[in-house]
Parts: C-alpha cells; structure tokens; sequence
C-alpha cells in the first residue's frame, strides 16, 4: 500500500522511533498502519533517523505523506562497509510540523531492503 493512503489521517499515536524494525500509525477513524521490513535471510532494514518531532504528526490531519528512496548515501553519511544499501524517506506535514522518517535498508545484494505499509 502507498503511504497517501495517510492522507487527510488524524493520528492518536505512532509507536517505534530510531533503531525500530518497524512502526504503527493509530488513527482516530481506528485504523491502523504498519510500517516494516519483511525479513528474509541476510538483510537489515530499520529507522536510522527521524528528522522533526513525531509529536507534531499527533492530533491534526496529515496534509503530506510521501515516499522516495535513494541508492546514494545522504550528506555526511559514511558508514564503515556497504554492499547493497536502500535510504527509503517518508516525508510527512501537518498544521504543526514536518517530519522525515529515514529508513536504511542493506544486504549482500540478492534480497529485499524495501520498507512496506499495511492496514495492522
């Protein structure tokens, strides 16, 4: 599922932060999202940074929810040993604030580093 799904959303509470395998959005409509990694075999994905305050994502309609991704390390990153790697951003607005949750994904090249969305 596309994260726009979130769109127009009022979240109550988002659970998961940096170093999190995974998240969950709770709206007030009642559902539910998950954001999360399948796990395969020799691969990690986790959060590596929220940029912003989840706070600011509680209580008023979400008016931003995309994703990009990108196989080139931000600015300033430089981690010790890299084989395959995946940033995957989510870029969230509200009346209040922005968010971008940074996710890393790495792996030796033949499985996943996608983050995925569902209905939890």
């Amino acid at each position: 599922m596309e994260v726009s799904v979130m769109l127009g959303k009022t979240l109550t509470k988002i659970e998961g932060g940096v170093g999190s395998k995974e998240m969950l959005f709770c709206c007030t409509d009642g559902t539910k999202y998950r954001m999360f990694h399948s796990q395969d075999c020799c691969e990690s994905v986790d959060v590596e940074d929220i940029c912003g305050d989840l706070e600011d994502l509680i209580g008023s309609p979400i008016l931003q929810a995309e994703e990009s991704t990108s196989n080139e390390n931000p600015e300033g990153v430089k981690p010790e040993y890299q084989g395959s790697f995946t940033w995957t951003f989510y870029k969230f607005a509200t009346d209040k604030g922005y968010v971008t949750i940074r996710w890393y994904g790495e792996s030796n090249g033949y499985y996943s580093e996608d983050v995925s969305i569902e209905a939890a």
